[in-house]
């Protein structure tokens, strides 16, 4: 069977297997940049959303460098949660099946919440990958259970929400334990400034990948609501009486406002989960588990745990608080309508929210504004009515002007008269337009 552009990469036979196995047919537009640039041994910096397959264009190429002689550590996954280094480290696991050297390569999931001393009985022989959250791999470098030195390359996965965690200082200690030649892989979905000082340090001209074309489904559906003066519950209770959601997430963008928000919706009689970065870990594989055994309708959750966790069937993403950044609105809408399946974002604005929406705009996302009343949703002006009124009125002007008589000669008041005809003219227009 052949990969079409797959088969353009200087892969291994085997690692062409895998694609294959895997059922894909061409890479995404990031792995057509991260791959030939990881396979010629460069650090890389990507810039990509949800579902992009970001994570095929690491590991591919990583596995292909893979020396089945060496029984040491060849590469390294770092990832901000233990939900997310438990995906990768299962995507890991799909390639080794289906790569014909499952009894020969080694790969080992180190996280949090799991007994340190049964980590360190592991690693009496060290794995050839290992997929880690950086605290807990930290402890096991700092004990001499890991030797990252032989390690050829090191992957930073959601390098924006490692630095928001405070987990960037504990890559940079592990990176001042590693050799000096290793290739590193940065992954986020935004570049904050915040996060130069760190990859300045580390990457000396990396290739720099940025996916902003294909970003969001086409089956999405994007609603405003203004918040006007009503309470963030009250608008969201309105939203529950106007939808019948399989899955409904509602984002927040920090703990403080998820428990907030939550406590008010079940004060209000709605049935919702919570998951957010803040619970402990007890408490998030409860909530998960009762998310996958469809307990709630809704869940409010902040941006660090929808990239944390995969959860499936999400038919409606309510943003109770738009981000600050146009990429997390991408990320967060990229929750639902996958599939094949349809979805609606519902958006919660106010005027501060202005920016965003004028940047989401521009980016061909087509907003419609809403109300509900009594329980239905009621088309109202649009968010920027003022804007396009006044870019209306602007045209009219200009055209307005453009019809003026000039006169022949220059006599005294001729602007004032020029003036009240280019003002008849505009109303005429815009009656004609209005007609």
């Amino acid at each position: 069977m052949e990969n079409h552009l797959f088969k353009e990469y200087a892969l291994k036979p085997w690692i062409h297997e895998v694609i294959d196995g895997l059922g894909f047919k061409t890479p995404t537009p990031i792995q057509q940049k991260v791959i030939p640039a990881m396979l010629r041994g460069e650090s890389v910096i990507g810039q990509s959303h949800t579902g992009s397959g970001k994570t095929h264009a690491f590991l591919l190429p990583l596995f292909n460098r893979i020396n089945l002689e060496k029984r040491e550590v060849q590469f390294v996954v770092t990832s901000p949660t233990r939900e997310l280094a438990t995906q990768i480290h299962e995507e890991v696991k799909k390639i080794i099946e289906l790569s014909g050297n499952k009894d020969v390569i080694q790969a080992k999931l180190f996280i949090g919440g799991t007994d340190k001393k049964r980590s360190i009985e592991k690693l009496k022989e060290q794995p050839h990958i290992i997929v880690a959250t950086p605290g807990r791999l930290l402890d096991l470098v700092n004990v001499g259970a890991v030797d990252l030195y032989s390690a050829t390359s090191l992957v930073v996965d959601e390098a924006d929400l490692m630095l928001d965690l405070g987990l960037i200082n504990e890559i940079d200690q592990m990176l001042t334990k590693a050799n000096q030649g290793i290739q590193l892989a940065v992954f986020s979905a935004t570049i904050p400034e915040r996060l130069q000082p760190f990859l300045k340090k580390y990457l000396q001209n990396p290739t720099h990948v940025h996916i902003k074309d294909h970003f969001a489904p086409e089956k999405i559906e994007h609603r405003l609501i203004p918040l006007r003066h009503r309470k963030l519950a009250d608008v969201i209770s309105d939203i529950t009486l106007a939808i019948n959601p399989y899955l409904a997430i509602i984002f927040t963008n920090n703990k403080d406002e998820a428990n907030k928000l939550h406590n008010s919706l079940l004060d209000k009689g709605i049935n919702a989960g919570m998951i957010h970065g803040g619970l402990p870990s007890r408490e998030r594989k409860r909530v998960l588990k009762d998310i996958q055994a469809l307990k709630y309708q809704y869940i409010v959750a902040t941006d660090l745990a929808a990239r944390g966790i995969d959860i499936k069937g999400i038919s409606h993403v309510i943003n109770a608080q738009l981000p600050k950044e146009e990429e997390f609105y991408i990320h967060r809408i990229g929750r639902t309508a996958r599939a094949g399946m349809e979805g609606t974002a519902i958006n919660i604005y106010h005027e501060d929210d202005y920016a965003l929406l004028n940047k989401l705009t521009s980016r061909k996302i087509d907003f419609t504004t809403y109300d509900i009343v009594n329980g239905e949703w009621r088309e109202i002006k649009p968010w920027d009515e003022r804007t396009r009124r006044k870019k209306d009125g602007h045209d009219s002007d200009r055209e307005a002007w453009l019809r003026v008589r000039k006169p022949d000669k220059v006599k005294p008041g001729y602007k004032k008269k020029m003036k009240r005809q280019q003002q008849r003219i505009k109303q005429q227009l815009n009656r004609n337009k209005n007609k």
